[in-house]
């Protein structure tokens, strides 16, 4: 007969849901991060084979997760490296009842990279809209009731996503407790104390329908043999070699790869100053087991994507166009990479994950970003390349700051605000509008459509450039302004016979006309939408 990990519930798990199975090793091991290695083989109820890993919980409890996407029973088989016969070739059955609770993903079901490769979709085929947050230090520093507060506030604000940090890095050294995620630098050994309460953090993202974004490699090189910036020393995907870069990241995905989440391999590293290095750890991370999608998140104004681009596992290029506020900072977002990379690169959505933060100081003017900047380049996000989706920042929530001081180690940023009330920043606010204007749209048919304007005020002044977006079949379009003006279309493109003009600051609209020229109802940003 089959051996049980555990003994079986009449309840079924739901769809969708985290599935997990309990096992007991028959030792303990000295480092069992990387002394031994646990993976399941599963089997769905339509036949589809496939593999996931396990991880080590503490003591000798190890655990295998998985979200199961098809009802019925599932079969399951384990197999280790050392053939311990508490946790090698177990085997059983898992049922899996249909999918409970009305959050996004209990309706459409888990968010993968769309047929056209464009953008995000569920399951079910529905469009996702990444509308990201740059909470990176929340769900470390934040205790169960401020996240789920945070949690809230954010959901009804509109936002889809957060993006986070999981484990050190030079933002954070230590948990409350004193406890770090890992010890050593060689055959590193990991504290399952410190991911234990970030289970129920990325379960109440879940819940809340908003997808969870790890960094699992914090990978910002610099100051690391400097005793003064001994907090940069804290950045594993900088410091680590290739095997623990892979250990660390192999025991988050088996952690949380039973949730909702979409994983960014390698934040904020400038990818380029080691070739091969980064596609190899992905390779060896993800090929061959069950996963969701990927992305990588490089540092500012920096495009290293051609590397991976022949890599099965990459899903998403992300880029960051930073917090400057020059000329130069702009073109690079309108004019470089992001905006022409995608037209001859494989499929891909292409989001810029980092824009400029509210409140953070820009590095040229040495003015804080204002709600109107960051509206502005998040709006150029949308539409330099195919609309996929944007991640906003706020200074004070990122850090997860208490307010008063400079967010730490990021000296010259200035004053961050205390977390709770950066929450309802002006920009953040705002994003609620952005989501009710895109909804007008077929926005994930969206591609740039610069010869539709014959008209560019960008060419005289970078800031006032106005950018157009079609779908293929003509039926629909949108042009954002961010300094008022005029509209000039070029006929035969369009087979829209509604125009309207949408607020981005109060979410409010206004008839615009019939024809080939609109103009904007004052000096502001405006979002001319077409339909």
């Amino acid at each position: 007969m089959p051996s049980q990990a555990q003994p079986m519930s009449t309840t079924a798990t739901p769809c969708w849901s985290r599935a997990e199975l309990v096992f007991s090793a028959t030792r303990t091991y000295a480092n069992p991060l990387c002394d031994q290695q646990l993976d399941a083989d599963l089997v769905s109820p339509s036949g589809r084979r496939l593999s996931v890993p396990g991880f080590w919980d503490g003591e000798i409890t190890w655990r295998v997760r998985f979200l199961p996407d098809e009802v019925g029973s599932w079969s399951w088989r384990t197999r280790t490296t050392d053939g311990d016969t508490g946790l090698n070739g177990r085997d059983g059955t898992l049922l899996v009842g249909p999918a409970q609770g009305d959050s996004r993903f209990a309706v459409h079901g888990a968010v993968r990279l769309s047929a056209d490769g464009t953008h995000l979709e569920h399951a079910d085929g529905t469009p996702f809209l990444w509308l990201a947050d740059t909470a990176w230090c929340g769900p470390v520093k934040a205790s169960d009731a401020d996240w789920q507060h945070y949690l809230e506030v954010r959901s009804a604000q509109r936002f889809t996503t957060v993006q986070w940090v999981p484990t050190t890095w030079a933002m954070v050294g230590e948990d409350d407790a004193g406890r770090q995620p890992y010890h050593g630098s060689e055959r590193i050994a990991i504290d399952p104390a410190w991911f234990q309460p970030l289970d129920r953090k990325v379960a109440a993202m879940g819940a809340a329908g908003l997808l969870s974004v790890p960094v699992m490699l914090w990978a910002l090189r610099g100051g690391e043999n400097d005793p003064a910036n001994a907090s940069w020393r804290r950045n594993p995907g900088a410091l680590m070699n290739e095997d623990d870069c892979v250990r660390l990241a192999r025991y988050q995905l088996a952690r949380w790869g039973g949730d909702h989440v979409l994983w960014i391999l390698n934040g904020d590293g400038d990818y380029a100053h080691c070739p091969g290095r980064w596609p190899r750890i992905g390779q060896a991370l993800f090929n061959g087991v069950h996963h969701a999608p990927v992305a990588v998140h490089p540092c500012g104004m920096n495009w290293p994507h051609e590397q991976f681009y022949d890599q099965s596992w990459f899903s998403l290029a992300g880029y960051q166009s930073g917090h400057g506020d020059d000329a130069g900072t702009w073109r690079w977002l309108l004019q470089g990479s992001p905006a022409t990379a995608w037209r001859g690169q494989p499929a891909r959505p292409v989001i810029n994950l980092e824009p400029p933060y509210e409140n953070h100081v820009a590095y040229q003017s040495r003015q804080p970003h204002t709600p109107f900047s960051v509206r502005r380049a998040t709006w150029w996000s949308l539409f330099v390349a195919p609309t996929a989706g944007v991640t906003y920042g706020g200074q004070g929530v990122w850090g997860w700051d208490a307010g008063g001081a400079e967010p730490a180690a990021h000296p010259g940023t200035g004053i961050a605000g205390p977390w709770r009330e950066a929450l309802h920043l002006p920009a953040a606010e705002q994003l609620r509008h952005l989501v009710r204007h895109l909804e007008r749209l077929p926005w994930w048919r969206l591609k740039p459509c610069p010869e539709l304007l014959t008209e560019q005020p960008g060419e005289r002044e970078i800031t006032h450039t106005h950018l157009a977006a079609i779908s293929d079949d003509g039926r629909a379009a949108a042009v954002y302004l961010p300094a008022g003006g005029t509209v000039a279309l070029r006929s035969g493109l369009l087979t829209t016979t509604s125009a309207t003009w949408c607020d981005p600051r109060d979410g409010s609209t206004k008839p615009a006309g019939s024809g080939v020229r609109f103009t904007a109802p004052d000096a502001q940003d405006w979002l001319l939408v077409l339909v």
